[in-house]
């Protein structure tokens, strides 16, 4: 059984995390360092590329190149999938607090 695909992923979200302590562990060190729009959009950004990058992968086995291997395509694309879901939340969320915001009594 190949577990190449399933190393890969798990690689993929331990990277994600350490990335993600790292930024939190920066925000709290030097306030108001970190410009919010910049950080939202870079990870806007981030899932484009992913999306971008597993579409262009889908596309190259579905041509017939052989260096695609249908496993780490489903992998992409799965990737980019959980990545739009993420993006999609927080942007609920995001919602939420202005709507929770602008219903504030002054």
């Amino acid at each position: 059984m190949d577990t190449s695909g399933i190393e890969q992923m798990l690689g993929v979200l331990k990277s994600t995390a350490t990335q993600a302590a790292s930024k939190t562990a920066e925000s709290t060190a030097a306030p108001g360092g970190a410009d919010f729009a910049q950080v939202l959009q870079g990870s806007i950004d981030k899932v484009n590329q992913t999306q971008l990058q597993a579409q262009q992968m889908a596309e190259k086995l579905a041509a017939g190149d052989n260096s695609q291997n249908l496993h780490e395509v489903m992998v992409a694309l799965q990737t980019a999938s959980v990545s739009f879901q993420e993006m999609v939340q927080v942007r609920n969320r995001l919602v939420n607090a202005y709507q929770d915001i602008m219903n504030m009594q002054v």
